[in-house]
């Protein structure tokens, strides 16, 4: 893979002693022990979800450089891409770099500030180290879709739940997440957080501490038998001699239910 001799901004090694933390958007500051990505470390996103991937993603285009890059990612969405945040005039993409990845990710490291990679299998720990080597050097984030060796921080989403799909139709609208983050040192408690990922927008926000809940009680039709009047609930009235024939002028007790009273069913 050809790369420029040089990128605007890209970061070099002289520099990494000023550099610190990597930002990210705004909703998942909480959920990140140091508040962003510490530059020059291997960060897992459990089970390669996607979006929480471009969501850590986003936070590049804060920076002088800006620039990013996609490894062995074929199916990762542009548009998705574009819309948490990430700037594609300033990704690097290598759809399928086979069992090279590990050389691709080195050389990118040091010419964009994010590489995000989903490696072709298991990584072995002795390569998993030297890349680590490279990461320190340059100051680049390793995101990776899938288990990393000694990772220094571990995302992944705990429970999901689309919005938009009726009975068969309709298009998806946003996705309410828990996000967990554990790892070492002072991230080895976990924290946690309540996002859509993506919202109606295709962007990352934080969730309420108690979400509105379009319908809380489910609809049900009240039994027919609550519709029924009972015994009790017949009353006698009086007929006028204008509304019965000739035999029937003198007042006769009727009985005319009342109208039902339908308990509320919760």
């Amino acid at each position: 893979m050809a790369l420029p001799a040089a990128l605007p901004g890209a970061p070099g090694e002289g520099r990494a002693e000023a550099r610190g933390l990597l930002p990210v958007p705004s909703a998942l500051r909480e959920v990140l022990p140091d508040g962003g990505l510490r530059r020059g470390t291997a960060v897992s996103v459990a089970g390669g979800d996607t979006g929480l991937l471009l969501a850590l993603a986003a936070g590049v285009r804060e920076t002088e450089g800006g620039w990013a890059a996609a490894v062995g990612l074929p199916d990762l969405g542009l548009a998705a891409a574009e819309g948490y945040g990430l700037d594609l005039r300033r990704l690097l993409v290598a759809d399928d770099p086979g069992p090279h990845w590990a050389e691709v990710v080195s050389v990118l490291a040091g010419a964009v500030e994010l590489v995000m990679l989903r490696p072709d299998g298991p990584v072995p720990p002795k390569l998993a180290a030297r890349l680590a080597a490279v990461l320190r050097r340059s100051g680049c984030v390793l995101l990776v879709a899938g288990s990393w060796p000694g990772a220094a921080l571990r995302l992944g989403v705990r429970s999901g739940r689309w919005f938009g799909l009726g009975d068969g139709h309709g298009q998806l609208t946003g996705r309410q997440v828990e996000v967990v983050a554990e790892g070492r040192g002072s991230a080895v408690r976990g924290l946690t957080a309540r996002l859509w990922l993506p919202d109606e927008h295709g962007a990352v926000r934080p969730l309420p501490e108690r979400p509105f809940q379009e319908r809380p009680f489910p609809e049900r039709e009240l039994p027919e038998h609550a519709l029924r009047p009972r015994p009790d609930q017949l009353r006698p009235i009086k007929v006028g001699p204008s509304q019965v024939g000739p035999a029937e002028e003198q007042s006769q007790p009727v009985t005319e239910p009342v109208a039902a009273r339908a308990a509320a069913v919760v």
